[in-house]
């Protein structure tokens, strides 16, 4: 499966919080919740949760892929196309009759639960979608050059030419087990206008989620929870003490009155949202390679990638944006180290046209210490075993 180019004219170039701002944080031992409040609300885009309950869930990405993951549950959006108020999925008033779904099958094999769907996301009626949150983001990391070499180059195993990377995995943890992440989504406030939250685990960014309308946003709150993240941030919330952050508060000597009180509120409020951003500057207005998945009348889903810099942080993740560019929907990943030296070693490769000599030249280093990072990154399969062996006496 080839990783298809980006239709850049229709997709945003960098991640902006356009029509948003970022409140007042708040923090529970590592975990340091900021909630993101929306200007202003519209209705005519809904997202609404559907869960499922199976072990294991298989989808038919094409022919000859297939992509497996333990889900949750899927996304339903719901939208208009002439700016009018969209009633979120379930509850319509409508006959049974009309409704169609694509959730595929569900099978239990005796040990196990699994789920087979045809499309990671399809359309179920004329302005609805149905999508798999986290998962489109994924798969697009993991089909990354997913065809392998092009050029039969006599380092690459038949397999390699034949099959390419499959199959590739990587591993995620799931929001519960980072500590401290539930009771925090537990005793939060969530404000009245609040469309999301980023999350930060040691005070590093591990995700952001923002949804276009706070009642959906109240209503997927604990779907953090279920939310994929790295192994990294488990590690993060197990040894992270609790860290204050504490911008110029209200300076009681300039307020006289009224006004000045609430010129003083507005500046604090000002200053927590310059920190936060500053805080998520691996995500916010930093280039990000984007994907159009599907169009949806006024509105796109993408997924993107920041660019992969090895010694900086890098996110995947998935956004809904309007035509006139403002963010409705966001979810992002942040990779952990090695899930980037991954993607970062195999478009080195895929940009030296799979030679790994060239590959080796532009990245300043040996033929043979290029095989050995492959091999320690995970991609030894792609070589003939005398390669390797070959390598190893050389760099012993």
């Amino acid at each position: 499966m080839e990783h298809k180019q980006p239709k850049t004219t229709d997709c945003l170039e960098t991640i902006s919080l356009k029509g948003l701002t970022l409140a007042p944080s708040q923090v529970l031992g590592g975990v340091r919740l900021v909630p993101v409040l929306r200007k202003q609300v519209r209705e005519d885009l809904r997202l609404t949760k559907r869960p499922y309950y199976e072990d294991i869930a298989a989808i038919q990405i094409d022919n000859k892929t297939a992509y497996y993951s333990y889900i949750p549950h899927a996304f339903i959006a719901d939208w208009t196309s002439d700016g009018s108020p969209a009633v979120a999925y379930g509850t319509q008033i409508r006959s049974n009759k009309s409704t169609k779904t694509s959730d595929g099958t569900a099978h239990d094999l005796g040990f196990m639960t699994a789920r087979v769907m045809k499309k990671m996301r399809a359309r179920e009626d004329r302005n609805r979608l149905r999508f798999l949150p986290m998962d489109v983001s994924l798969e697009g990391f993991l089909s990354l050059h997913f065809g392998g070499p092009n050029i039969i180059w006599e380092e690459y195993s038949r397999a390699a030419i034949r099959d390419g990377l499959s199959p590739r995995s990587e591993t995620t943890i799931p929001g519960r087990w980072i500590k401290g992440l539930e009771d925090a989504l537990r005793v939060f406030e969530i404000h009245t206008n609040q469309v999301g939250s980023l999350v930060f685990v040691g005070d590093a960014l591990a995700s952001a989620f923002i949804v276009s309308h706070p009642d959906d946003y109240r209503a997927l709150h604990e779907t953090l929870l279920t939310d994929d993240y790295g192994e990294l941030l488990y590690y993060y919330g197990l040894y992270a003490q609790e860290n204050c952050l504490d911008p110029d508060a209200i300076d009681v000597r300039r307020v006289r009155s009224m006004k000045d009180l609430r010129s003083e509120v507005a500046r604090v409020r000002s200053d927590w949202d310059k920190l936060h951003r500053l805080m998520s500057d691996n995500l916010l207005d930093c280039p990000v390679r984007h994907e159009m998945v599907y169009r949806m009348g006024p509105f796109q889903l993408q997924r993107f990638m920041t660019e992969l810099n090895p010694k900086a942080e890098n996110h995947i993740g998935e956004s809904i944006v309007r035509k006139n560019g403002t963010l409705e929907y966001l979810k992002t990943y942040r990779l952990s180290a090695a899930q980037c030296r991954r993607a970062y070693l195999l478009m080195q490769l895929a940009d030296s046209n799979w030679s790994v000599e060239a590959c080796a030249e532009k990245l300043s280093s040996t033929r043979n210490e290029l095989i050995f990072r492959l091999e320690k990154a995970g991609f030894g399969y792609l070589f003939h075993r005398h390669v390797l062996e070959e390598v190893h006496s050389k760099l012993r």
